[in-house]
């Protein structure tokens, strides 16, 4: 009998799904804070969002959602894409 020890940890198959799922439902929550507020979502800013692994980028990006005039505004650090940095 052999004891296989599923210790949490980096790289786990375990982590990874739970990363993914969590990207999926920050991607589905982001596009619909967008539609709900009237904003249009061009297929390459959806495929942006929803191709995204990294959790904090989209927690950003979920933060950003609810007050952008653009999708696009989204990847901006300042939030307003068209406005130069001071």
């Amino acid at each position: 009998m052999s004891f296989v020890s599923y210790f949490p940890g980096r790289g786990t198959v375990r982590e990874t799904a739970y990363l993914e799922g969590r990207t999926e439902g920050e991607a589905k929550w982001i596009l619909s804070v967008l539609e709900v507020r009237g904003i249009p979502v061009t297929d390459s800013v959806r495929e942006r969002i929803t191709s995204c692994a990294d959790v904090d980028r989209m927690d950003t990006w979920l933060e950003r959602s609810r007050t952008v005039e653009r999708a696009e505004d989204l990847f901006d650090e300042a939030g307003k894409a068209d406005e130069p940095i001071a």
